[in-house]
């Protein structure tokens, strides 16, 4: 990359993962434009307290062509994590924002001959189904989605899709065949596939990270797709108990939010993910019941979960992530020598595993959230309401 400044553009940059790859690259010594339109069902008070002063930010859609296109003016690098999210019925406000915006971004460095190095897009462990899963007789098998009738019958069990076994759950390896179960899952699949073929055919090196379920500081309380840890600690913190559909037996691959804003430098300094869908997870699964456990646990209140059957479909039942293949991600980590490293999996407190990164060279920064820190985010109170999970701008 040239010797000037390096710059990125982060698209969704007010948000959890956008605003925490800010920061990041911040400290890494980039220049970093933000572009976020502050869309009401996340930011419900506008422009949040966290957003860093030392980025640009930019206020605005990236389905707006001219919007989108003086963003990208004297931009190195792009971090797509702008998407419309959740499982409203805006069908065409999820292919408008996340399908026809991504599109868009590419023909607009591509039309005008930008000088983008590099292009990560914010995939989603959406566009798998169920996950994989083991057969003991078919062996590795990706099932069906499982019929509501069978929910309702007390059947949460994922059965072979050949024979009809029970079948236990496996690590969800990027081969998985996908294609999404929800409108937003396939825009999902879209955003990807479009940006990697894109980068094939333009030659500009691009990477589809497919991210786990991820939590931390600055999650939405407002938006239906902020979570279940922030919906579990919202329940608790006013006295009622978190709900659990099924009997609770449904794992999440849990990761930490700076983490992944971890993954994206990786990805974006490292040419040895070019051209790829990568899972970005801990490759570890925590049962919903274990989770709502924890959390009490952590916020010292007593409520037991209750449990009610689906109305719907659930998405899945059991998807971890298959962590990139290991060999070949330790081949990846050396992007920048005596720096950040990818060390290894490790075994840390709170919802199992997480992927753990080390620097060589520094000590961690003062006030780093981390895992270990426990599941339960500082709280803010207005009468008996729970306003925050974390620093947001409070309503005059």
């Amino acid at each position: 990359m040239a010797s000037h400044q390096k710059r990125a553009l982060v698209t969704g940059g007010a948000g959890l993962i956008g605003s925490h790859i800010v920061d990041l690259l911040i400290t890494e010594g980039y220049s970093v434009r933000i572009l976020d339109n502050l869309e009401p069902n996340t930011h419900k008070f506008g422009k949040p307290q966290w957003v860093n002063p030392a980025a640009e930010f930019r206020q605005g859609n990236v389905q707006d062509y001219e919007t989108m296109k003086s963003a990208l003016t004297d931009i190195d690098v792009v971090f797509h994590e702008a998407a419309y999210g959740g499982y409203m019925p805006e069908m065409a406000k999820y292919v408008l924002v996340n399908s026809f915006g991504t599109a868009q971004l590419l023909e607009i460095i591509r039309d005008h001959n930008l000088p983008i190095r590099k292009v990560v897009v914010a995939s989603s462990q959406a566009v798998y189904s169920e996950g994989a899963a083991h057969c003991p007789t078919h062996g590795h098998v990706v099932p069906l989605i499982r019929p509501v009738e069978q929910l309702r019958a007390g059947d949460f069990a994922v059965h072979c899709p050949v024979c009809g076994q029970v079948t236990t759950s496996i690590p969800t390896p990027e081969s998985t065949p996908g294609g999404g179960e929800t409108v937003y899952a396939l825009t999902k699949v879209d955003q990807e596939r479009l940006v990697l073929l894109w980068g094939k055919q333009t030659g500009i090196p691009t990477v589809a990270l497919r991210y786990s379920c991820t939590y931390g500081p600055r999650q939405s309380l407002f938006n239906p797709y902020t979570g279940v840890i922030a919906i579990f600690c919202t329940r608790l913190l006013n006295g009622q108990p978190p709900v659990m559909y099924e009997d609770g037996g449904q794992t999440r691959d849990l990761c930490f939010v700076e983490d992944i804003a971890r993954a994206n430098l990786l990805a974006m300094e490292s040419d040895k993910l070019d051209g790829l869908p990568v899972n970005a997870g801990s490759g570890s699964a925590t049962s919903v019941r274990d989770l709502a456990g924890i959390i009490a646990a952590q916020l010292g209140v007593n409520l037991a979960p209750t449990r009610r059957v689906p109305p719907r479909r659930n998405p899945f039942a059991y998807l971890r992530h298959q962590p990139y293949p290991y060999h070949r991600l330790r081949a990846a980590d050396h992007y920048r020598a005596g720096h950040w490293s990818l060390h290894r999996l490790d075994q840390d407190p709170g919802c199992g595993r997480r992927l753990l990164l080390q620097s060589r060279s520094r000590p961690p920064r003062q006030g780093h959230r981390s895992e270990r820190q426990g599941l339960a985010f500082a709280a803010r109170r207005k009468g008996n309401a729970i306003i925050s999970l974390c620093p947001m701008r409070t309503p005059s």
